[in-house]
């Protein structure tokens, strides 16, 4: 195992998630003005009806998925489940929300560069952001030949394995990942670089997730005679 290697997948995961919770508590202590959205929907809502959701959908279904996935312990869901089947399953849900996600994204992004609106209200971070999600999701897609040749279920373990090495600090994580095809290490490279920059952009937003609304009491609005 090299030295890079180690760097890439040992000690930049810790890099990246240092800058991404320290980064996002400055932001929202020093700069609540910049903490929102953003949104340039109402510049133009072309494209926006189809778009927006898919990709949001997706994306959501792809990060609570890997959350799920890679951070549950192997000895949680074996009873009910086996490694193989789970692979097996992360490929179909994956796959169909991975493909929402591009379809969607690819949309917001090619409306982002060349509608002259929004593209003047856009900035170098708005479209660099966009452009790395809509890589990453492609690389993601792109795994699924790679898994579909091992659907014993132990690529999806060594990549668990890795995740919780990092998140729990369990020794050289790096190891787990030494003989896995290019394509995940550019993926999680991709990933680690996106959860680096997390704080510097609009993504913010996803700290401040409306729940509330989800438990708050209705509101009667009547119209007036």
């Amino acid at each position: 195992m090299s030295y890079l290697h180690t760097l890439l997948f040992g000690l930049y995961p810790y890099l990246a998630g240092t800058v991404f919770l320290i980064g996002s508590l400055l932001r929202f202590d020093h700069g609540q003005y910049t903490w929102k959205t953003g949104s340039s929907q109402m510049l133009s809502s072309k494209r926006m009806r189809w778009a927006s959701p898919l990709f949001h959908v997706g994306i959501l279904v792809i990060f609570f998925g890997h959350l799920v996935g890679l951070l549950t312990p192997h000895w949680m869901y074996e009873p009910f489940i086996s490694a193989g089947n789970k692979q097996i399953m992360a490929i179909l849900v994956g796959g169909i929300a991975g493909v929402m996600c591009l379809v969607g994204g690819t949309m917001l992004l090619v409306r982002r560069l060349t509608d002259p609106r929004v593209k003047a209200t856009s900035s170098h971070m708005d479209n660099l952001i966009l452009l790395l999600l809509v890589v990453q999701v492609t690389l993601g897609l792109l795994t699924i030949p790679a898994a579909m040749q091992h659907l014993d279920g132990g690529v999806m373990l060594r990549l668990a394995q890795w995740a919780q090495a990092i998140v729990f600090f369990q020794g050289n994580a790096a190891a787990h990942l030494v003989g896995l095809s290019w394509i995940y290490h550019i993926h999680i490279f991709i990933g680690l670089t996106i959860i680096l920059i997390f704080p510097f952009t609009r993504l913010v937003h996803a700290w401040s997730a409306p729940l509330g609304y989800l438990g708050r009491r209705y509101q009667i609005v009547r119209r007036r005679a």
